[in-house]
């Protein structure tokens, strides 16, 4: 744990910054390309392929890309909450929540996951947005709080429903006796745990609708304990493609693409976001907006589609009903579960009920599609 300090801008642009697990990757056959600023792997032996397994079985990210930091001082929970709209103050020690760093009009500026390990909030942020959430929050942090960014942490993702078994068989330990076993933590858990002389901080969590674990420890210690989970048989590494099809599948948005400045909760279907006590007392940014916004209706709302016919429709896809252009795709793919196209969009209100027939135009053709509950595929959380 170190004090952060923010590289220059030119340096960040100058060239993809290495993965503490690069060398590992590539050992593995992973083809990397750039993301968010770093070298990362977007597959191994297929998309399709390491998409299925990780349904089935167990599947191993290298997220170590996000932005990790810990919040601390007196105050702290109320100071976050000048910032973000969840109840902060009431988050247990060992819990975790789903939160939007939110502009003055109540944009989202990034989606994070906060916990409290008691001692301090511990911030998971978006690799692409990091540095300026880190910029962010210094700036609108009172000074007697301290943030802590945690540039010296790797950060794996285990996921799928064989995730529980390979990881228990690590022989992982509670780091003191009153934090839960590894087999006792339910989704949106967290605790923090011996292997081997490391310490880890372990939340059942994850970005994939499945059952898992997100995993931050040392950047110096990550390469054995990925060496150890990939000698399990139900561990594979996998890349960044099979986990852009999963989180679609799941009904996750992405942040940059679902989810921008320009984007309010509550037209993205982030209600849940807001918890009650926020709601009523307000004092979050873009408080006055975002609570006409539920009083009231939102112009747009993101639904899922499910398009007929095999091609599938990309980001930018225009939708429409008739002849008048009525939103427009922000994620879509082929899902390897349903074994057919799906997609993400912002759409008028109108337009956003269940089984509205809709089309999408995208090489010159239009797709017909129609409006469907998300998430696609079942959320399989351990609860």
């Amino acid at each position: 744990m170190s004090e952060f300090d923010i590289p220059e801008d030119e340096e960040i642009a100058a060239k993809p910054q290495l993965l503490p697990l690069d060398p590992w990757h590539r050992e593995r056959g992973g083809r990397m390309v750039e993301f968010a600023g770093y070298w990362m792997p977007v597959q191994y032996e297929g998309i399709i392929a390491e998409h299925l397994w990780t349904r089935e079985n167990a599947g191993l990210f290298d997220v170590s890309h996000m932005g990790q930091m810990e919040v601390s001082g007196e105050g702290a929970a109320e100071a976050l909450e000048t910032l973000l709209p969840g109840d902060i103050s009431a988050l247990k020690p060992g819990r975790l929540r789903y939160s939007l760093l939110l502009d003055e009009n109540g944009g989202i500026l990034d989606d994070l996951m906060v916990t409290n390990r008691g001692d301090a909030y511990y911030l998971v942020v978006n690799g692409a947005t990091k540095w300026d959430d880190i910029a962010h929050l210094r700036e609108h942090l009172p000074d007697a709080i301290t943030l802590n960014h945690l540039d010296e942490h790797g950060l794996l993702a285990l996921q799928g429903p064989k995730a529980a078994a390979a990881l228990d068989r690590l022989g992982l330990e509670p780091a003191s006796s009153d934090m839960p076993r590894l087999e006792e933590l339910k989704f949106m858990q967290a605790g923090q745990f011996g292997w081997q002389g490391h310490l880890l901080g372990v939340s059942r969590s994850g970005y994939t609708g499945e059952d898992g674990f997100e995993i931050s420890l040392r950047g110096e210690d990550i390469e054995a304990f990925a060496d150890a989970l990939c000698e399990q048989p139900e561990v594979k590494p996998v890349g960044l493609g099979a986990r852009d099809s999963l989180r679609l599948e799941a009904g996750l948005p992405l942040y940059g693409h679902d989810l921008t400045p320009d984007i309010d909760p509550v037209s993205a279907g982030l209600g849940f976001a807001l918890s009650k006590r926020r709601r009523a007392e307000g004092g979050f940014p873009g408080a006055q907006r975002i609570l006409d916004l539920l009083a009231g209706k939102p112009v747009t709302t993101r639904v899922g589609l499910a398009l007929e016919g095999r091609m599938a429709a990309r980001e930018g896809a225009t939708v429409w009903r008739g002849d008048q252009q009525v939103g427009t795709v922000t994620s879509g793919g082929f899902s390897p579960t349903l074994q057919r196209p799906i997609a993400m969009a912002y759409v008028e209100l109108p337009c956003g009920a269940e089984r509205t027939a809709l089309e999408l135009e995208t090489r010159g053709k239009r797709l017909p599609a129609s409006v469907v509950a998300m998430p696609f595929v079942p959320h399989r959380y351990h609860r």
